[in-house]
């Protein structure tokens, strides 16, 4: 992929932000998506998941091209179709477990990453593809013992779980394994538990839920993660490939990188974007926080403050339309909606979450009297749009695909894939060649089952919540702990889902938070779509949430700063989406929910008004500052009226209104003043 002319004569003059040459060319590098090896060490460091073996020879050779029949073998399912929903599952298991141990070794020592594969492995790699092929193989039979398996169907669920549980170990670590294991304890002497008391099942039984039918480890997330989860990375992966993260860094540069505190704001809108498509905060933070950390520092932002805006605004691209993280596809399987209305309902919460990021870093730059980078030293709009505009086209098309095709989400991502590489061939810079294609495939699939596997393993909790009912007891047990109000019961569910979310990874935690706490809110009467959309928000912040925040210490990890100051940085900036929440539970229209009439667009409006207002609020007490200094009484009270307009009331939004003017009024007459 050539690199942008525009930013070229950047780097050429070696000047943006007092950058020195040998800064900007490495910054050029990031922002084309070449990451040097102490990023990639960052990467590995924070998000286990991407540390693989390296494998040199024909070891290489197999897996390249292992994971290249796998994907083809995917996308041709997508495309005309599969085999029956348990042996089409049992099989993207099977490959994703065998990958597993084909990527990742027992131990996680310096050597082990080098030294080949070691025999147990090869048997490891076997039996995982031996389980999809018994029940390709005895799939009827399978199916009509349901209930009364036969010693042989034991064996294989035992195996299947043995060996899934060990691959998730080496992925993810250890928190999602004990999790399910503390599950199956449940299920099997759940009779002996003085809460939660069940009436207990054999082992036979329960390894047979999870294996013979789709409500265990072949559930609906396995579902999600062959079709959707699988498409959306590839799509992503050939966008990357095609010269869309240059783009986005690119554009972001032009539009935003001359106002004051430009660069973060540049970093705000690259994450946003990329984030969007990639899924992975880790990864985005390392990928564009490469290209934006450095010029933030250059600006004259703090080490943990140019560290934190980067995590914020990685994390916040998960929640963000049209492409959202890998949990929206899984929530519209769940609650049985289509995916575009998912997206629709996500607009205006990631608006606001967005709008508090930005306003924060626009106050801290006019507080500490930053500018942005001089104009001349930017890619001009017209010269980045004339360059790469044309890969703005994918997007536009798969808009058009989910939105007003009549095609499945499955139809829009396949058709969507290849419009991408037949885009990229109208610039030669842009071109894709087999290998690119190749490429992508090897990619998506790496990334792909690092999500399969905590979708599987999320199956076996899944499964026994559903067979022994402690999904209905833990409601239960949330509401009598609450006292069966509605806020302290939200406070439990958003430590529950943070806490989750600090030692599982975002996937996993949404489904097991969506099954476990959703349905307490569920029965206070809040709808299923707020519920679901409250857990995943709580869920996915904990990656910049301290004591355990891998997004903001990757950041840290760039910018040398502190990591828990950078931790404790971005929970400031991303504040609003702490709170949009509480405000979606407590007023459905900011997620369009019953829109349809003229009265409920108007009140929808009328919502999103007061919350921009309280998100304003939030912001400038915050940071102490709207045009000018604000004063600590207003600061208080703007916090405050902040926290009243989370209830859409009456009373509230006028006491609201009433702290909004007064502090608009006192700035007005402060900037004036000082003019």
């Amino acid at each position: 992929m050539a690199d942008s002319e525009e930013f070229k004569k950047i780097v050429e003059k070696g000047k943006s932000a007092n950058l020195s040459k040998e800064e900007m060319e490495e910054m050029l590098k990031a922002a084309s998506g070449e990451l040097t090896a102490e990023q990639q060490a960052i990467i590995e460091e924070f998000d286990r998941e991407q540390k693989v073996r390296k494998f040199d020879g024909w070891l290489h050779k197999f897996y390249y091209w292992a994971a290249v029949l796998i994907g083809l073998w995917h996308l041709y399912c997508c495309a005309f179709g599969g085999p029956v929903s348990l042996v089409y599952r049992s099989m993207h298991v099977g490959f994703m477990v065998a990958l597993g141990f084909l990527l990742y070794p027992f131990k996680r020592s310096r050597d082990s990453f080098r030294n080949g594969l070691p025999w147990y492995d090869w048997l490891l790699i076997v039996i995982s593809l031996a389980v999809p092929a018994y029940m390709a193989g005895n799939y009827i039979e399978i199916v009509y013992h349901a209930g009364n398996p036969t010693f042989v169907d034991s064996i294989v669920a035992t195996l299947l779980i043995a060996t899934l549980l060990e691959a998730t170990r080496r992925v993810s670590g250890m928190p999602l394994v004990i999790l399910s294991g503390l599950f199956l304890l449940y299920g099997l002497y759940g009779r002996y538990m003085p809460v939660f008391r069940h009436r207990g099942y054999s082992w036979e039984q329960t390894i047979n839920h999870l294996f013979a039918n789709t409500e265990g480890i072949y559930g609906t997330s396995v579902d999600v993660s062959v079709t959707y989860i699988f498409l959306f990375i590839l799509f992503g992966a050939v966008m990357n490939k095609s010269g869309m993260g240059q783009f986005f860094n690119d554009i972001a540069l032009a539009l935003a990188g001359a106002s004051r505190g430009g660069p973060a704001k540049v970093s705000v809108c690259a994450s946003a974007f990329l984030g969007s498509i990639n899924g992975s905060a880790v990864a985005n933070v390392v990928t564009t926080g490469a290209f934006t950390i450095p010029l933030m520092k250059k600006t004259g932002y703090s080490k943990e403050f140019a560290g934190a805006v980067e995590s914020a605004a990685s994390v916040g691209g998960q929640i963000l339309p049209p492409v959202m993280g890998a949990a929206a596809f899984i929530m519209a399987e769940m609650l049985g909606m289509k995916y575009y209305q998912i997206t629709i309902a996500a607009a205006i919460p990631a608006i606001l979450y967005y709008l508090g990021v930005i306003l924060q870093v626009h106050y801290r730059a006019c507080r500490m009297g930053l500018r942005g980078v001089a104009k001349e030293n930017l890619p001009k709009v017209l010269e980045v749009l004339k360059h790469s505009g044309h890969l703005c086209l994918p997007i536009l098309f798969l808009l058009y695909m989910l939105f007003f095709s009549s095609f499945t989400i499955i139809y829009a991502a396949f058709w969507s894939i290849l419009f991408t590489i037949a885009v990229s061939w109208i610039k030669p810079d842009t071109r894709m060649s087999v290998k690119d294609c190749c490429d992508a495939l090897v990619a998506a699939i790496k990334e792909t089952c690092t999500v399969a596997l905590a979708c599987a393993t999320v199956g076996i909790i899944v499964g026994v919540i559903a067979k022994t009912g402690f999904g209905l007891n833990l409601a239960n047990a949330i509401l009598e702990m609450g006292g069966h109000n509605l806020f302290l019961t939200l406070m439990f569910t958003m430590v529950t889902c943070m806490v989750l979310g600090m030692g599982v990874p975002s996937i996993p935690a949404y489904i097991i938070t969506a099954t476990m706490a959703a349905p307490a809110l569920a029965k206070l009467g809040i709808p299923e779509l707020a519920s679901h959309m409250f857990v995943f928000y709580f869920g996915m912040f904990a990656n910049i949430t301290p004591p355990v925040a891998l997004a903001s210490f990757a950041a840290a990890g760039l910018s040398g700063g502190d990591p828990m100051k950078t931790g404790w940085q971005s929970m400031k900036l991303a504040i609003a989406g702490f709170i949009v929440p509480f405000m979606f539970v407590y007023c459905k229209e900011l997620l369009l929910i019953g829109a349809g009439t003229e009265y409920s667009y108007w009140h929808a409006l009328q919502v999103a008004v007061t919350a921009i207002m309280g998100v304003i609020l939030i912001a400038s007490a915050i940071e102490g500052w709207i045009f000018v200094a604000l004063p600590m009484v207003l600061r208080v009270a703007a916090g405050v009226a902040a926290l009243l307009l989370i209830h859409s009331g009456v009373w509230t939004d006028l006491a609201g209104l009433v702290v909004f003017v007064a502090c608009m009024a006192q700035q007005f007459y402060a900037k004036k003043k000082l003019a």
